[in-house]
């Protein structure tokens, strides 16, 4: 594959996908479990990875320690099952890995599958055991829900206290969500059938929750124990098995049916990863990136706890015919938990494309305004189908007819796609030259440049982006970042994907002489890397902002920072380019916009939701009493009420900044009008058009500023 088709390809994956994502049962394909052929797909790990793998890390001790350390988590990271005896004995075999490998003696998936199937075993018991007996609502016990603050239990009487206080927990949550249910239906039960109703719940719950897990297979832990080796180079190389490789084929076709939620696994949870344009998730409106789905539930039937199961299952529990309805329970960032039901629907594809609309300000300025969701294109219809670049440039074409004063480039929550668009883009906004860097590993570099001359718009410009802005989005803010083109405003950094992947198909590396081995599944693995033409890698970092406005999620651990194993931000030399001579004054942009958002009374609202937000994500230790965690419940339910209320009545309480409410021709654009962080940007770009000190953020001038290499 060559270097652009590994580019397009490793940009249409959007954000990284983690080890659930690309597990699956090989039964599901008639397979039985082989132990020579699961031998021999150690071997070709051993010998595809080190040799392929952009970073040239080696198969050694230190790699095969990180790969158990992200095994171990996928085993048991909730610390559940089991005791630091036997995470001791499993540590034991992990120094003997690659001669194992290479021998075909690997036992650990085996020792590891035994001895975690016997501790579910018992729990399963001990589970059994606590619900048959009083459970107290009033004993104030406390229980730590983050599991990276726990240690694994040192006995089994230390197993079976961690498990008594996770089904108190469960049993008052449940008893809690039958009261507000009672509540909203305007019936009346009696305490006691509550709760007697609350245990029944949480039994058939943990009934159904053993049972999956007696599912795994052998297989499941050899095909989850490769995974780790692959992502033990970086979190974006995995090993995709047989039945997995069938799904990613699927999730590749570009189906949009379903809720267009982007899932993976986490250390066990599944966590949602990208909400897609115009889908059923983004027209509701709640479930939101970085939330964790913690049960999911067919309408009005019992929630199935999806903790700990495989990412497979639970899309396929997601998914379900157009107009039906699920109900998903969720974890948000700040600990809060809420129930969220979506009709399911197929995406609304005018909803995913770029479009545009005019913001009339009260001194009488024109802001345009671009929304980009994704860098889309339509490869296998090149002609009739359609882009991203070809819709931005018609979007910029009409706004210079409606004679725009600045135009508002918005990049937000965009995943990534296709990089020739993303190239295509920048061109839009420049003369001509370079805008991305691409390096491989043996450390060839090669420059993708906009050839076209002449900008189609020259005005101000600025560009909104956050942390769940990655990969094209993230190429495009640096590159006019880089030549003084547009002023970047938003999170603290975007999302920082600056890797390129490609699929090795492990079918196709067989040796003639072993033709017996088929479904070897495949390899994603990183193969190059991005780079700024100023040098600086868009990988792990991520794209800097000019100017900072204030974040609902800031105290999020969102971003490839925050990832296992990423690979390391780093320069190459600058490429040469044009730059603008006369670049927007961001030092007195910033102090402005600074001083404005001060005494915003949105911002104000954010500020201070996001500070009580960070405190409660922070308060993982949870009294267990049904008056407590009524209270914890109720304190999130009344933070998420004042927001929405807030923000409901803002547009109502600052009429001065907004157009009358004749101007707002649908939906869309009357929320794009409201939002407190296109408001902002408007007010930023009308400083740009105001002349500061003795320069004009309007020139449009052009002066060579960086030497070429």
């Amino acid at each position: 594959m060559d270097t652009i088709r590994i580019i397009i390809f490793t940009l249409l994956l959007l954000l990284p996908t983690t080890s659930g994502a690309l597990s699956g049962n090989p039964a599901a394909l008639g397979e039985t479990f082989d132990k020579a052929r699961n031998d021999y797909i150690g071997k070709l790990l051993r010998n595809q990875l080190p040799s392929i793998h952009f970073s040239g890390k080696k198969f050694d001790e230190k790699l095969v320690q990180n790969a158990f350390q992200l095994y171990l988590k996928q085993l048991d990271f909730q610390k559940r099952f089991l005791l630091q005896s036997d995470v001791a004995t499993l540590r034991s075999y992990v120094p003997r890995i690659p001669e194992d490998i290479d021998r075909g003696t690997l036992t650990l998936p085996s020792i590891a599958a035994d001895m975690l199937q016997e501790r579910i075993g018992q729990a399963e018991k001990m589970v059994s055991a606590i619900l048959a007996q009083p459970i107290s609502r009033t004993d104030p016990e406390q229980l730590e829900t983050d599991p990276e603050k726990l240690a694994y239990v040192n006995d089994i009487d230390e197993l079976r206290d961690r498990w008594r206080r996770i089904v108190r927990a469960q049993v008052i949550g449940r008893f809690l969500d039958l009261e507000e249910d009672q509540k909203k239906e305007k019936t009346k039960k009696d305490e006691q059938a509550l709760w007697r109703e609350a245990v029944e719940k949480v039994a058939k719950q943990n009934k159904n929750f053993f049972h999956r897990l007696a599912q795994d297979t052998l297989q499941d832990q050899y095909d989850r124990f490769y995974n780790a080796l692959a992502r033990a180079f970086d979190p974006h190389t995995n090993y995709i098995t047989a039945a997995g490789k069938e799904q990613f084929d699927i999730s590749m076709s570009g189906s949009l049916e379903g809720i267009g939620a982007v899932l993976s696994e986490e250390d066990g949870f599944i966590k949602v990863k990208q909400i897609m344009p115009g889908s059923a998730s983004a027209r509701q409106g709640r479930l939101q990136a970085g939330d964790t789905i913690l049960q999911v539930a067919q309408g009005s039937e019992e929630p199935v706890d999806v903790t700990d199961m495989r990412l497979n299952d639970v899309v396929r529990l997601v998914r379900g015919p157009k107009g039906s309805e699920v109900r998903l329970t969720v974890k948000k960032s700040d600990g809060a938990k809420e129930m969220i039901p979506i009709i399911r629907d197929v995406v609304q594809i005018e909803e995913t494309f770029v479009k545009s609309m005019v913001l009339n300000t009260p001194s009488g300025q024109k802001i345009g305004y671009i929304l980009i969701p994704s860098f889309y294109h339509d490869f296998e219809r090149e002609k009739a189908g359609r882009n991203s670049a070809q819709d931005t440039r018609r979007e910029l074409e009409k706004l210079k007819a409606e004679r725009v004063d600045g135009i508002i480039l918005d990049l937000r929550n965009n995943g990534g796609g296709a990089l020739t668009d993303a190239v295509a883009i920048v061109g839009l906004f420049i003369d001509k030259g370079p805008v991305v860097q691409v390096k491989n590993a043996r450390g060839n570099e090669r420059v993708l440049s906009d050839d076209e001359e002449g900008e189609i718009y020259a005005g101000p410009l600025l560009v909104m982006v956050n942390k769940f802005s990655a990969s094209a989005s993230e190429i495009v803010a640096a590159a006019l970042q880089d030549y003084g083109r547009a002023v970047i405003v938003g999170d603290e950094h975007t999302h920082g994907k600056g890797t390129v992947q490609t699929v090795v198909n492990l079918d196709e590396e067989r040796l003639f002489y072993q033709p017996r081995f088929d479904h070897l599944g495949a390899l994603k693995v990183t193969v190059q890397k991005f780079y700024r033409i100023n040098g600086n890698s868009t990988q792990f970092k991520g794209v800097e902002p000019d100017i900072l406005l204030p974040s609902m999620v800031g105290y999020v651990k969102s971003g490839e920072k925050y990832l296992d194993f990423s690979l390391p931000w780093d320069t190459i030399s600058p490429v040469g380019h044009d730059s603008w001579q006369a670049p927007p004054p961001l030092e007195q942009l910033r102090q402005r916009s600074e001083k404005r958002v001060e005494r915003d009374k949105a911002f104000i609202a954010i500020r201070e939701e996001a500070k009580s937000a960070e405190k409660r994500s922070g308060e993982t230790l949870i009294t267990l009493t049904a008056s407590d965690m009524r209270a914890q419940k109720e304190l999130a339910n009344q933070s998420k009420k004042k927001m929405s209320e807030y923000f409901r009545r803002l547009r109502a309480d600052d009429n001065e900044d907004e157009p009358p409410p004749e101007e707002n021709r649908d939906e869309w654009m009357k929320n794009v009008r409201e939002e407190p962080y296109v408001r902002e940007a408007e007010r930023i770009l009308l400083d740009m058009l105001t002349p500061i000190g003795d320069k004009k953020a309007t020139s449009l001038e052009k002066r060579r500023s960086v030497p070429t290499r």
